[in-house]
Protein backbone atom coordinates (compact mmCIF):
# COMPACT_ATOMS: atom_id res chain seq x y z
CA UNK A 1 0.00 0.00 0.00
CA UNK A 2 2.61 2.66 0.99
CA UNK A 3 4.87 1.64 -2.33
CA UNK A 4 2.02 2.45 -4.49
CA UNK A 5 1.63 5.75 -3.12
CA UNK A 6 5.61 6.35 -3.08
CA UNK A 7 5.15 5.29 -7.09
CA UNK A 8 2.41 7.27 -7.63
CA UNK A 9 4.14 10.24 -6.50
CA UNK A 10 7.34 9.67 -7.79
CA UNK A 11 5.59 9.19 -11.66
CA UNK A 12 3.83 12.77 -10.74
CA UNK A 13 7.08 14.51 -10.37
CA UNK A 14 8.70 12.76 -13.34
CA UNK A 15 5.32 13.98 -15.58
CA UNK A 16 6.30 17.47 -13.90
CA UNK A 17 9.71 17.99 -14.46
CA UNK A 18 8.55 16.59 -18.39
CA UNK A 19 6.50 19.30 -18.15
CA UNK A 20 8.59 21.67 -17.19
CA UNK A 21 11.27 20.62 -19.77
CA UNK A 22 8.72 20.87 -22.50
CA UNK A 23 7.64 24.22 -21.65
CA UNK A 24 11.23 25.49 -21.72
CA UNK A 25 11.86 23.93 -25.11
CA UNK A 26 8.01 25.73 -26.43
CA UNK A 27 9.32 28.93 -25.06
CA UNK A 28 12.49 29.16 -26.67
CA UNK A 29 10.85 27.89 -29.97
CA UNK A 30 8.09 30.70 -29.36
CA UNK A 31 10.96 33.35 -29.30
CA UNK A 32 12.59 32.45 -32.05
CA UNK A 33 9.45 32.24 -34.29
CA UNK A 34 8.76 35.70 -33.02
CA UNK A 35 12.11 37.69 -33.72
CA UNK A 36 12.38 35.44 -36.96
CA UNK A 37 9.04 37.40 -37.65
CA UNK A 38 9.97 40.74 -36.47
CA UNK A 39 13.61 40.22 -38.51
CA UNK A 40 11.55 39.11 -41.93
CA UNK A 41 9.17 42.00 -41.26
CA UNK A 42 12.01 44.68 -40.69
CA UNK A 43 13.62 43.84 -43.44
CA UNK A 44 10.73 43.90 -45.84
CA UNK A 45 9.89 47.36 -44.34
CA UNK A 46 13.62 48.45 -45.11
CA UNK A 47 13.07 46.95 -48.83
CA UNK A 48 10.15 49.33 -49.53
CA UNK A 49 11.44 52.29 -47.60
CA UNK A 50 15.57 52.25 -47.14
CA UNK A 51 15.44 55.95 -45.76
CA UNK A 52 13.54 54.70 -42.42
CA UNK A 53 16.01 52.10 -41.87
CA UNK A 54 17.26 53.48 -38.67
CA UNK A 55 13.83 53.91 -37.00
CA UNK A 56 12.63 50.24 -38.15
CA UNK A 57 15.94 49.27 -36.87
CA UNK A 58 15.54 50.34 -33.44
CA UNK A 59 12.50 49.36 -33.57
CA UNK A 60 13.03 45.33 -34.08
CA UNK A 61 15.76 45.96 -31.64
CA UNK A 62 13.27 47.11 -29.31
CA UNK A 63 10.37 44.19 -29.58
CA UNK A 64 13.17 41.59 -29.80
CA UNK A 65 14.64 42.47 -26.77
CA UNK A 66 11.06 42.16 -25.36
CA UNK A 67 10.21 38.99 -26.83
CA UNK A 68 13.68 37.75 -25.39
CA UNK A 69 12.60 39.28 -22.07
CA UNK A 70 9.54 37.32 -21.79
CA UNK A 71 11.24 34.04 -22.95
CA UNK A 72 13.72 33.86 -20.50
CA UNK A 73 11.34 34.88 -17.52
CA UNK A 74 9.12 31.51 -18.86
CA UNK A 75 12.51 29.35 -19.00
CA UNK A 76 13.69 30.41 -15.56
CA UNK A 77 9.70 29.70 -14.28
CA UNK A 78 10.07 26.22 -15.96
CA UNK A 79 13.24 25.25 -14.70
CA UNK A 80 12.45 26.59 -11.05
CA UNK A 81 9.64 24.20 -11.08
CA UNK A 82 12.18 21.38 -11.61
CA UNK A 83 14.55 22.46 -8.81
CA UNK A 84 11.78 23.35 -6.79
Amino acid sequence: MVLAVILQAVAGAALGKVGAAFGAAVAALAAAFGIAKIGKSTMEGIARQPESAGNMRTSMIIAAGMIEGAALFAIIVCFLTLIL
